[in-house]
């Protein structure tokens, strides 16, 4: 019943799917393609027997720890007792993300420097003891069954050796095979994400440590094709997160690395991906720091992968043998100095400003994805610090807070009538639907000194066309918009800042450890509390500053940062 409520919600809420709805009904819409779920079309087949035998692995012998463990979740921090370590899964956590993320072993990465190896042999006593038999529950959901065993399988490197027993462990993670290839995340063209190319890289990763040729090549294969479909043709993940771009960067940097070392024939191919997608990842280095725009993955915080854009050594990085850094060197010197090219970004420097920005090729943020309501969503970097931010999301969900931060009131943007630009998308909407609904794609580019960004969206509200210009000067940076169309609407412009910021002589002054930035408009300027995401479920306070006005359209209006 909760579930047929939520639908008849979504129906009464959003007039874009009723016409869908209409236009199916009298066949005036194609229904999407037909496909076999969990069954790619590039594969003939998704068995992989098990191989009659396993290498001998080093065996880190069971122990008890002699110290309590910390360990950090998405969204929690818990500490172990060395008596009850089972107490871990017998946790009731009330976010999912926080309850997979303890059967991903998602802790172990981040927390490898001086662990004491007892925990994880431990921990992996009890979860053998629980769940080592492959079944349908969320624990061998195929996400979280790759990444267990990639996290296992990278722990043992560093620790030198399996927990033991050594053989009964290499047994449960070669079962993860089969579980993994039986369960792929395929949903037809229309509805599969990232997760599908990370149950590749579980396989490719498994077959690899385990010389199982047929494993690693039917993980090759999904790896390769995936790449195909979730980059764009400038390397950028197409779901319009910064953060996720960078964990799909790591995934295939690592499947990579993991083929040289086992002299694979994909490697090659998978070389030239990951290079492509580290290229695109130098649009995030920005002077104070990594942009967290779009949805924030809880399989690490962000900070383990920033160094993927800055090009610091650490983080993930920082855990990679001397062999491994010394072929990503070798990787970085062939990308070379060559400028990104970002489809759905645009980015300018001046002196000492730095913006980026962020408008989904079509238009709406795409679907499935981790991309927000931002059309021209954007950041604003000055003296080295984040004046400007985007807010980011800390948790998911279609409710509450988890939706209000991936709408369009609480990023640096414009609204109409305080609605999203385009209406909610949905995976079975076509081009054609999405062209008529929304308009033409939106238009971005850098340009001299600055942005421009021009769309058609908010056709809901009455609106013919918008356009936002950034310009970067010695002066400041000047933000100009325009909104064609007709009748009187409520436009509000949102700016986002961490710093303090007070209210004075109609202005908004921001007060940094750089100095203080004068923010003048046409119009109602007001300040209310926000929350900026620095990690899935940790964020720090932020302010949301609105400009507001009701004016008749067709309207321009202008916006000026400058230091004083």
């Amino acid at each position: 019943m909760g579930a047929v409520i939520r639908k008849v919600r979504q129906v009464l809420g959003d007039p874009a799917l009723r016409r869908y709805l209409l236009d199916r009904a009298l066949g005036r819409q194609a229904p999407p393609p037909a496909f076999t779920a969990g069954r790619p079309p590039y594969l003939e087949s998704t068995d992989i027997p098990l191989p009659a035998g396993y290498p001998k692995f080093d065996e880190l012998p069971l122990s008890t720890p002699s110290t309590p463990l910390t360990i950090q979740l998405p969204g929690a921090m818990l500490t172990l007792d060395p008596r009850t370590p089972g107490a871990l899964f017998d946790h009731n956590f009330s976010d999912i993300e926080t309850r997979l993320a303890v059967h991903r072993f998602a802790w172990l990465p981040l927390q490898a420097e001086g662990l004491d190896p007892a925990w994880p042999v431990v921990l992996w006593r009890e979860w053998r003891a629980r769940f080592g038999t492959p079944g349908s529950g969320w624990e061998w959901h195929p996400y979280t069954a790759a990444e267990r065993l990639i996290n296992l399988l990278d722990f043992a490197r560093r620790a030198g050796g399996l927990p033991g027993p050594a053989a009964d462990t290499a047994g449960v993670l070669a079962a993860h095979g089969p579980a993994i290839a039986a369960r792929l995340e395929y949903f037809g063209d229309h509805y599969t994400g990232n997760h599908l190319a990370n149950n590749g890289r579980g396989l490719f990763i498994l077959g690899c440590a385990m010389n199982w040729d047929q494993c690693a090549t039917l993980g090759g294969r999904i790896m390769l094709e995936e790449a195909r479909r979730i980059f764009t043709p400038s390397g950028l993940l197409r779901e319009g997160s910064s953060h996720y771009h960078l964990l799909l960067t790591r995934n295939y940097l690592s499947a990579w690395l993991t083929g040289r070392r086992a002299g694979r024939p994909e490697t090659a191919e998978l070389g030239a991906v990951a290079a492509s997608a580290w290229m695109a990842a130098k649009l995030f280095d920005l002077p104070g720091g990594l942009p967290l725009i779009g949805d924030i993955s809880p399989d690490c915080p962000p900070s383990f992968l920033a160094g993927l854009a800055s090009g610091e050594g650490d983080g993930w990085l920082a855990l990679l043998p001397t062999e491994d850094r010394q072929a990503l060197a070798g990787l970085k010197r062939d990308i070379g100095a060559a400028e990104p090219v970002g489809d759905g970004w645009a980015g300018a420097r001046y002196g000492q400003w730095a913006l980026l920005v962020h408008a989904a090729p079509q238009g709406w943020p795409f679907m499935p994805g981790h991309g927000h309501q931002d059309l021209g969503g954007f950041e604003l970097h000055w003296r080295g610090l984040p004046l400007i931010v985007d807010p980011g999301r800390g948790t998911y969900g279609e409710t509450g807070e988890a939706a209000r931060y991936r709408a369009a009131e609480v990023h640096n943007g414009l609204t109409v009538d305080g609605a999203d630009p385009t209406p909610p998308n949905r995976p079975y909407y076509d081009d054609a639907f999405r062209l008529r609904e929304g308009g033409a794609p939106p238009v971005l580019q850098a340009d001299d000194g600055g942005v421009i960004l021009v769309h058609s969206a908010f056709r809901r509200q009455g609106v013919r066309g918008c356009e936002r210009q950034w310009t970067l000067s010695d002066q400041g940076t000047i933000i100009k918009d325009r909104v064609d169309g007709r009748g009187t609407h409520d436009l509000t412009r949102t700016l986002v800042t961490t710093w303090p910021v007070r209210l004075q002589d109609g202005a908004a002054i921001i007060e940094t450890p750089g100095g203080a930035v004068r923010v003048t408009a046409d119009g109602r300027f007001s300040l209310s509390p926000l929350t900026r995401w620095r990690a899935y479920g940790r964020g720090e306070a932020a302010t949301r500053i609105t400009i507001a006005e009701r004016t008749a359209l067709p309207w321009h209006g202008k916006i000026i940062l400058e230091a004083i």
